[in-house]
């Protein structure tokens, strides 16, 4: 009896250990606060990129060059990044990030990309048939794009042992819908030191 109570014991206590060794812990944190645990592209690499490269575009030539040709705030269209990384990279975040920082620059006018585009089309055409003649939004009435942007993610990797450096590249370019003409092109780079 006593032999079967230390057993007892002995698996409660091992039982104890085993549920305190697995327990997690959470903190709540302010999205803006810099952390960095991995050495990844992460949302803090996504938020400073689109920052700095909106703030660049927006001061060069061509935003004055249009307003003054045509008399009106440019209407821009964030098409495509490519990830070409060595690590997986949501680019639908960083493009979220570079039309939130164009729209709240309030010096251009930002239309949906074709995915999205496809649903409001679909909503317009709903409404056609099934919204009160009062609020159904016309049809063919979309802002039509004057220019669009469209990049790359790509980064390259130096390793030995236990070191790492790893070394973002994002070219992104805006080009004139009409002619095609490439109007601005930038880049922007990001160095991880990682050592474990």
């Amino acid at each position: 009896m006593k032999f079967t109570k230390t057993i007892a014991l002995a698996i409660a206590f091992i039982s104890l250990l085993i549920v305190g060794s697995c327990s997690r812990s959470v903190t709540r944190m302010d999205p803006n606060q810099a952390v960095d645990i991995s050495g990844r592209w992460n949302d803090t690499d996504s938020k400073q990129v689109s920052k700095d490269m909106i703030s660049d575009v927006m001061s060069r030539p061509w935003l004055p060059n249009f307003e003054n040709s045509k008399n009106r705030k440019p209407v821009v269209i964030v098409g495509g990044v490519i990830n070409k990384s060595h690590e997986h990279i949501e680019a639908e975040t960083f493009i979220k990030d570079i039309e939130r920082e164009f729209v709240n620059s309030g010096k251009v006018r930002v239309v949906e990309n074709d995915q999205f585009r496809a649903q409001l089309r679909a909503e317009q055409q709903s409404q056609q048939v099934n919204a009160s003649e009062e609020t159904q939004k016309k049809i063919a009435q979309e802002l039509g794009a004057d220019f669009i942007m469209f990049g790359t993610i790509n980064s390259t990797v130096d390793q030995l042992k236990k070191e790492k450096l790893v070394n973002y590249k994002i070219n992104l370019e805006l080009a004139d819908l009409e002619t095609t003409e490439k109007v601005w092109i930038g880049d922007k780079e990001i160095k991880k030191y990682i050592k474990n």
